[in-house]
């Protein structure tokens, strides 16, 4: 327990580090106009989920549970949660929970909006 803990914490530097260094890259490429940054660390990182994901489960079929926890829930964890939302997505989907799949991805995106507005508000009330 205290190995998979400390795998995660080690990927999750790791991956915050690169992600801050990728969203200046992606600012600096694309302008400061539009949260370039933002929208480039999310679209790498799912994409090197999707990338990962198949290559542990063809490579390792079953086995590499450690290497998923630093690399996918670490260092892809840290550099974006996104990767990990659009992996949620994708699973549902090609489960053939195709309604489960849009409740979530809505359901994510309404929400966690919501919430940054309400801890906005609440954070304005108190202080």
């Amino acid at each position: 327990m205290l190995v998979n803990v400390v795998l995660v914490a080690l990927g999750g530097a790791f991956g915050s580090a690169l992600r801050y260094g990728a969203a200046l890259l992606g600012t600096r490429w694309l302008g400061a106009s539009f949260p370039y940054g933002t929208l480039f660390v999310n679209v790498t990182g799912s994409f090197a989920m999707g990338l990962l994901i198949e290559y542990l489960a063809r490579r390792y079929a079953g086995a590499g549970g450690e290497l998923r926890l630093l690399l996918a829930t670490g260092v892809l964890g840290g550099y974006t949660t996104f990767s990990s939302f659009s992996l949620d997505v994708a699973t549902l989907m090609e489960r053939g929970a195709l309604l489960t799949a849009f409740v979530y991805l809505a359901a994510s995106i309404l929400v966690g909006v919501a919430a940054v507005f309400a801890g906005l508000a609440l954070a304005r009330h108190l202080f």
